[in-house]
């Protein structure tokens, strides 16, 4: 959804003010009965947002820019708003190559002019953008010191979402489910069906389940509230939503080591027992049989896995395998995604139900667009996802798979994890 709060401050006469009032209220076929004849600006822009809220982006996107052509030099703020409206749906298509320096200049004017509920907007986008590409510590900046009490409901609530996802992808889980109960109840304020519904969406991940958590052979599903317990119980976790392997003050980093966290997930799904060395062939290097250069090349990186858990675990050698010893008297566990899916980190982000281009994902996921591209085409030969368009238009996106959480998979900074 669309939901734009730069309505207001045009110039004015009774159709463009109900027409604002109407999309304010989420209303966009009230909007256009007032205005889908006129081609002034301001008619320009609001029908604007009403195909945006109406889900026509493409037309949206053309009548904004119209618009901002339209309005005159003297008319900084209008053009302004225009920018917000089609950063907003920049956003919800998924485009993120916009330009975000156009946002910032954007929200610089509206200040600068004293709209405050168009810039506070405008910043909210900064910070939808910045916590989708998971770099949480600037999106939190961009919301530090703001006080959202003085925002219509609906602006509120955004805020409060935006709050949300940082206190959920920081695992915060009590600060998440304060800052959705306020979204809750500025939404209920502002009696905007779809805002409501984005709301309850929202929350749902706080009810669902993350993670599961697999020790001693066995395994069963995790809550956000028991995967922010666990990592800070003093376990030594094998984070295989993250690649990582952690305490509650150390974290060492595999993402870039596929063969070394997938020998370090074995070890730990079976601590304490020990792993036979066929079985970590298996695991790591796909070889059904374990022949010599296959134990050569173990040995070799159960030393590198040695070295990048020195200040966590050893591996030790044993008569049949390996098995992990942590350096004080601690469980150990595996942390994984709810459903072991090949590609998750693209099936994670395809599932919101929104369009990706593959250059999106790429930037979100901070991977190649080749990489990314291959990965889609074998999700689709897998039926996983579909695709329309053709070229640089191309698009994906696949339902929601039940059972299938994202929160846990999505890019984010490891300290505050």
């Amino acid at each position: 959804m669309v939901r734009v709060t730069s309505v207001t401050g045009f110039r004015l006469d009774s159709l463009i003010t109900a027409a604002a009032r109407a999309l304010a209220t989420g209303d966009p076929l009230g909007a256009l009965k007032r205005v889908a004849l006129r081609d002034d600006a301001p008619a320009l822009a609001l029908r604007g947002i009403a195909m945006a809220q109406l889900g026509d982006l493409v037309r949206a996107k053309a009548l904004l820019k119209s618009a901002a052509r339209a309005f005159g030099p003297k008319e900084a703020v209008a053009r302004a708003r225009c920018v917000v409206a089609e950063a907003e749906i920049a956003l919800v298509s998924r485009d993120l190559g916009w330009p975000a320096k156009a946002l910032d200049a954007a929200r610089s004017t509206l200040e600068k002019h004293g709209d405050h509920v168009n810039a506070a907007h405008a910043r909210n986008l900064e910070a939808r953008r910045l916590l989708l590409i998971g770099r949480l510590d600037e999106a939190e900046s961009r919301l530090a010191g703001f006080d959202p009490t003085t925002l219509p409901p609906a602006s509120r609530a955004a805020h409060e979402l935006v709050t949300a996802g940082l206190a959920i992808r920081r695992l915060r889980t009590k600060a998440a489910r304060a800052a959705l109960a306020r979204a809750e109840h500025a939404a209920r304020q502002a009696d905007i069906p779809a805002l409501t519904a984005e709301v309850e969406d929202a929350s749902l991940v706080m009810n669902t389940p993350a993670a599961r958590l697999i020790a001693c052979g066995e395994e069963r599903p995790l809550l956000l509230e028991e995967v922010e317990a666990l990592m800070a119980s003093g376990a030594l976790v094998v984070d295989a939503c993250r690649n990582v392997v952690r305490d509650a003050g150390t974290i060492v980093s595999l993402a870039t080591r596929p063969v070394l966290f997938a020998l370090a997930r074995a070890l730990g799904e079976a601590w304490p027992a020990d792993v036979p060395r066929a079985t970590l062939v298996a695991r790591a290097f796909g070889g059904k049989h374990a022949d010599e250069s296959h134990r050569a090349r173990l040995r070799v990186e159960v030393g590198r896995l040695r070295v990048e858990l020195r200040s966590l675990a050893d591996v030790s050698a044993t008569k049949r395998g390996f098995a992990l010893k942590p350096r004080r008297p601690r469980d150990v566990v595996v942390l994984a995604p709810p459903v072991d899916e090949p590609h998750a980190a693209v099936l994670a982000f395809l599932a919101d139900g929104e369009s990706w281009s593959s250059s999106a994902l790429a930037i979100a996921l901070g991977a190649s667009s080749r990489t990314v591209q291959r990965s889609l085409e074998q999700l689709a030969a897998a039926g996983k996802v579909q695709s329309y368009g053709r070229g640089r238009a191309r698009r994906w996106m696949t339902p929601p798979v039940p059972g299938f959480p994202t929160i846990l998979l999505l890019p984010g900074s490891l300290s505050g994890y």
